[in-house]
């Protein structure tokens, strides 16, 4: 399980051979291989290489859909 810093999370955004990454509550998912982050965007508004708990919040769908997806790591403080 990989352990990413608050502030290295941002390289894993899906640009320049890098796997595309999010963090929600700690953890962290990969969703690299999902048509819906082509490029390290979702739906134009979502970008990885970020913490979205509060963005999902505002989503019309729910945490169960990061069930989807690999969890890959934690996200901790600097």
């Amino acid at each position: 399980m990989l352990k990413i810093k608050k502030s290295c999370l941002s390289k894993y955004n899906g640009k320049n051979g890098s796997p595309s990454y999010i963090a929600y509550k700690n953890k962290i998912y990969n969703v690299s291989n999902s048509f819906l982050w082509n490029g390290g965007k979702h739906q134009v508004v979502h970008y990885s290489g970020r913490d979205l708990t509060n963005e999902l919040k505002k989503a019309p769908h729910g945490e169960d859909l990061l069930k989807r997806v690999p969890e890959v790591g934690i996200l901790i403080d600097d």
